[in-house]
């Protein structure tokens, strides 16, 4: 089931209205729900015919881990980069950077598996070896991983970015630190942070989209947009259709 929950942005009169440069439309945490984002892509392209505008869509990160099928997701990125109808931005999570992080030292396997890694692993037909095991078994499931990973999806993967921008607004994973110039974020930043950037009363110049951080319900505000419903949990994938200067969120169950 697909529903619409909109939300027009309110005008100010002391504050001009945030404005994004072209029909956009962002999808929060997909965590390997490949069944919830074919159905949240079918529905943007079908939402999109009404603008008669080629639409950017940008995905915010972490593909892979905790839910089923994060192979499938990664295979989805990639044909939809592909297709004509849309072009596409992929950002990069904090679990795909845990998935590179493995590949390069093994032993970081445990810490990743703990927070949803060994789906992605199974995925790759790979078993991932008891938490407290010793370096020789994280080093072969490394190897096993490695081998299995297909190119394509590695080279997908480390070609994610890590800021996208848009207009009066800006797309990150996670989001950005109150008071430091955007092109002064590091990496660990825009894939990590979470309390002090939630608790700003405003983080940067622009209006942050942002995944992340799960909540039951998506979050807008003057300055920030959060769109992670734990759709790995909760069957719920969130987006928001950004046109002009209005907002408008969009969910695939």
């Amino acid at each position: 089931m697909i529903s619409f929950f909109k939300n027009l942005f309110s005008k100010r009169k002391t504050d001009p209205v945030p404005m994004v440069d072209r029909l956009t439309y962002a999808i929060g945490d997909i965590h390997g729900r490949a069944d919830l984002f074919s159905k949240m892509i079918d529905t943007i392209r079908e939402d999109s015919y009404a603008f008669q505008e080629k639409p950017r869509v940008v995905l915010l990160g972490d593909y892979v881990d905790r839910g089923p099928a994060s192979d499938k997701v990664i295979e989805t990125i990639i044909r939809l980069k592909d297709e004509i109808w849309c072009d596409l931005e992929v950002l990069m999570g904090n679990h795909e950077m845990s998935l590179i992080n493995f590949l390069e030292d093994p032993e970081s396997g445990a810490t990743w598996v703990q927070h949803g890694g060994g789906t992605t692993l199974m995925n790759y037909g790979v078993q991932a070896p008891p938490l407290r095991s010793d370096a020789e078994a994280w080093i072969e499931a490394r190897n096993q991983f490695g081998n299995n990973l297909p190119r394509a999806h590695l080279e997908a993967i480390c070609a994610m970015k890590l800021i996208v921008y848009g207009g009066d607004y800006v797309f990150v994973h996670a989001g950005v630190k109150p008071g430091v110039a955007l092109d002064e974020q590091d990496a660990t930043t825009l894939l990590w942070i979470r309390a002090e950037f939630l608790s700003a009363p405003k983080a940067c110049e622009y209006v942050v989209v942002h995944g992340h951080t799960p909540t039951p319900e998506p979050f807008m505000s003057t300055w920030r947009v959060g769109v992670d419903t734990g759709a790995y949990a909760t069957g719920v994938l969130t987006g928001v259709r950004l046109h002009k200067e209005t907002r408008e969120f969009i969910r695939a169950s």
